[in-house]
């Protein structure tokens, strides 16, 4: 009896066992051996070495050169706006007229009180001169009579007369002495108060401080604005123009090394534009900013076709200077892991190995490499994500290809 069970065991086993060889499409036959592997395709480049700009490239935002709020500095109805919002104007451009005739009575009425001081200073000094000859005639007088008195020719009441006479003269010389310095003074307050209307009066022409273009019109004409109240129109100076930016505080040291020894170029690239602007590094803050570590620098450029904008952000790239035999790499070739950057090189039996380096400027599409590689090496740029350090490769693209 057990004899049969395990008869019945087998014969079940051996219908299990061609049924999963069915099921899973087996042969009787042994399956072949796994084909050698051929290498995993890549694009590779050779690093190259050759003299390249030292460049710190940065985001950057376009100031303008100077800002101006126009204000009205006298009282009264705006009659004209002289130009329309977005013009550009030059300095010394009429851009408002206050109704300037108050002040227009006003100087006619200071004119006519200068002009009557005048006059009274004219009457004081005719007075003065008219008593000086009297005081003298009088004085005269006096020496003759005191003579006359001294000999008993006269009485003493004679004689303090004509001295009395006298006496009396040089004090009216006095009073018009006084009476002229005080016309002269009157004169001094008339021609200042002639002068302070005058300039008031030219403030109701309000004249452009600077070269630049007009924003909004804030006060409209035909209302009325008093001193020194509220802005007119803000002007901004773009010709020339800033661009501002910041860099981190470790590059302060050789942005300065390259200052001393001449000027310093700046390059900004509005976004919809590629051709870069050219300007001159001319400003370096007096101070690093310790929340962000970084510090505020200035460019200034002349703007001449006006491509620069006030509030515009821009590629800012700080040209220091060139490096010679700078090894070069695609930008394609960098792997950021979690201990850095590195590369996969190349290696003579095309195998590959991941490489650290320390990284210099990128130049366009290329990445200066400071330490890690050396010139004529091989490095992968495309296909990185399926390799590991060892794994063979076979090149699609290189100059030199493996295998």
């Amino acid at each position: 009896m057990i004899a049969n069970w395990e008869g019945r065991a087998a014969l079940f086993s051996a219908a299990l066992l061609a049924w999963s060889c069915l099921a899973t499409g087996c042969t009787s036959k042994s399956a072949p051996p796994p084909r050698q592997a051929e290498g995993v395709p890549v694009v590779v480049a050779t690093v190259s070495q050759r003299t390249v700009p030292v460049d710190i490239q940065v985001i950057g935002n376009v100031e303008a050169y100077a800002t101006i709020a126009v204000k009205s500095q006298v009282g009264g109805e705006l009659t004209v706006a002289h130009f329309r919002e977005g013009d550009f104007v030059k300095k010394g451009d009429v851009l408002f007229t206050i109704d300037p005739r108050m002040l227009d009575a006003q100087v006619k009425q200071a004119e006519a009180t200068l002009a009557r001081d005048k006059a009274q200073l004219s009457l004081a000094e005719a007075n003065l001169a008219r008593d000086i000859a009297q005081e003298k005639y009088a004085r005269d007088q006096a020496d003759r009579y005191r003579k006359l008195f001294q000999k008993g020719v006269i009485s003493r009441e004679q004689y303090d007369q004509y001295q009395t006479g006298s006496d009396v003269q040089t004090e009216a010389v006095h009073a018009d002495k006084a009476a002229v310095e005080s016309s002269h003074a009157a004169l001094a307050a008339d021609d200042a108060a002639l002068r302070n209307i005058e300039v008031q009066l030219s403030y109701t022409e309000i004249r452009s401080p600077i070269d630049g273009r007009t924003g909004n019109l804030m006060i409209k004409q035909g209302n009325v604005v008093k001193a020194n109240d509220v802005d007119l129109v803000t002007i901004n100076q773009l010709q020339p123009i800033y661009v501002t930016f910041t860099v981190p505080e470790a590059r302060l040291t050789d942005i300065k090394r390259y200052m001393a020894q001449g000027k310093v170029k700046v390059l900004a690239t509005p976004p919809e534009l590629t051709q870069a602007q050219t300007g001159d590094l001319s400003f370096i803050d007096n101070a690093v900013d310790a929340t962000t570590g970084t510090i505020k620098l200035k460019g200034t450029f002349a703007n001449a076709d006006r491509k620069l904008w006030p509030g515009q952000y821009v590629q800012v790239t700080l040209r220091l200077g060139s490096a010679r035999d700078a090894l070069l790499v695609p930008t394609e070739a960098i792997v950021s892991g979690q201990e850095g950057q590195f590369v996969f090189v190349v290696k003579p039996d095309f195998t590959v190995d991941a490489r650290p380096v320390v990284l210099g400027a990128r130049i366009e599409k290329e990445q200066v490499i400071e330490q890690g590689l050396h010139l004529g090496e091989t490095v992968v740029t495309e296909g990185q994500l399926r390799l590991v350090p060892g794994v063979r490769v076979k090149a699609q693209n290189s100059r030199r290809t493996p295998g």
